[in-house]
């Protein structure tokens, strides 16, 4: 597949409302955590977390509807704590997210301050 890590996390995040219908109508929701790729590393929570069928549900539900508007070729992992669901460290997880910026001040400048120095 020949697109970006970050492409791709693009295009599911702007899908995963519509992908998500099901899940949400099973009590359940989806999280975007990642791509790989190629892969999209989801979570699947609420009601579908901890589902027996939640492998069925990423594969015939999640990753289909994936395949349909995105990519013939995506595959979809469930992240669900066992060692083949873990996604890698480096995956793609989205823009970067700035930290504001907080002044700090130390005694010294609190105690200028105060004096008006």
């Amino acid at each position: 597949m020949q697109f970006l890590d970050e492409d791709i996390y693009n295009a599911v995040q702007n899908y995963l409302p519509k992908v998500s219908e099901y899940v949400n109508s099973h009590g359940g929701g989806i999280e975007l955590l990642g791509v790989k790729d190629g892969v999209v590393y989801i979570k699947l929570t609420g009601a579908c977390g901890g589902c027996s069928m939640s492998l069925m549900t990423t594969k015939m539900v999640v990753q289909k509807k994936l395949r349909e508007l995105i990519h013939p070729e995506l595959q979809v992992v469930n992240v669900d704590g066992t060692p083949e669901n873990e996604m890698p460290k480096d995956a793609y997880t989205g823009p970067k997210k700035e930290e504001p910026t907080v002044e700090k001040h130390g005694f010294l400048d609190n105690v200028k301050h105060m004096v008006g120095l």
